[in-house]
Formats: C-alpha cells, sequence, structure tokens
C-alpha cells in the first residue's frame, strides 16, 4: 500500500494544522496542571459547598498561576528579539 503524496502548499497546510492541534493540547495539558496544582493547595475537603477560604485560595493559586505564565512569555520573547 502506498502512502498519499502531498504537494507542497498540502505539506505546509498540514503542518501548520498539526502545530495547531499541538498548542490546542499544551494548553489543554497547562489547565490540567493548573487544576490539579490549585485543587491539590486549596481543598481540604470535599462538601457540597466550598468554603470562602477555599474559594479565595483557588481564586488566588490561578491568578498567580496566570501572572507567571504572562511574564514568562513576555520575557521569552524581549529574549527572542534581542537575538539572545
Amino acid at each position: 500500500m502506498s502512502q498519499p503524496q502531498f504537494n507542497e502548499s498540502e505539506q505546509r497546510e498540514l503542518a501548520q494544522f498539526l502545530e495547531a492541534e499541538n498548542a490546542k493540547a499544551r494548553i489543554q495539558q497547562t489547565v490540567h496542571s493548573l487544576a490539579d496544582t490549585c485543587w491539590d493547595k486549596c481543598i481540604f475537603k470535599v462538601n457540597n459547598k466550598m468554603e470562602r477560604s477555599e474559594e479565595a485560595c483557588l481564586s488566588s493559586c490561578v491568578d498567580r498561576f496566570l501572572d507567571t505564565s504572562l511574564f514568562i512569555v513576555k520575557r521569552l520573547e524581549e529574549l527572542r528579539s534581542s537575538g539572545i
């Protein structure tokens, strides 16, 4: 059985599609990791309703994670644009 042959345009399109799908998968993995980390840090017992302290902890945990991620992305962009 022979493999299908793609022209250059189709190869670029396929590569872009795969890159986008990989980016989506990385984002989803990051979100799952964030949820696990913040859950382990903030939730001590499972009830029908979260306590205010747990809600505040989760909110703060997510905010710090997002702040850190944004800082890292900006720093990497600075390094890349400066040629380091």
